[in-house]
């Protein structure tokens, strides 16, 4: 089983309001998605994934299986994500968005938790959220 299997809460952020500008995000949702403290559950059945995320402002739920394109509903449009595992400790997803932006969320396992690293290729902007297990 992977080291990222688990429930998290949130601890702290960098970056994020860089990021999600890089991403063209408006500024006053911008401002309430840097500020949020999400709950994140990482859970695998055989060959199925779920990654959930949950803040005040919604829920976000991806089902997938690694190595397969799935679509990812977000305000913005739809996504064309795919998800691999790199080692026992490490998904990352790599999504196709509007203009062909590609955005890398990386999942990482610690000691304690867990950091999930959001990086738009194309400005090279990146931010953080560090999270301890629940």
């Amino acid at each position: 089983m992977s080291k990222l299997v688990g429930s998290y809460d949130h601890e702290k952020s960098e970056n994020l309001d860089q990021y999600y500008s890089a991403l063209g995000v408006p500024y006053i949702a911008r401002k309430m998605m840097s500020f949020t403290s999400p709950k994140l559950t990482i859970a695998n059945n055989g060959d199925c994934w779920t990654i959930t995320t949950i803040t005040r402002l919604r829920t976000l739920k991806l089902e997938f299986k690694l190595g397969e394109e799935y679509d990812e509903d977000m305000p913005g449009g739809t996504l064309k994500s795919t998800t691999t595992m790199e080692n026992d400790s490490t998904l990352v997803t790599v999504s196709i968005g509007p203009e062909n932006t590609k955005i890398i969320r990386t999942y990482e396992a610690t000691d304690n938790g867990c950091v999930l690293t959001l990086k738009h290729e194309k400005s090279g902007t990146e931010g953080k959220r560090y999270f301890k297990k629940a």
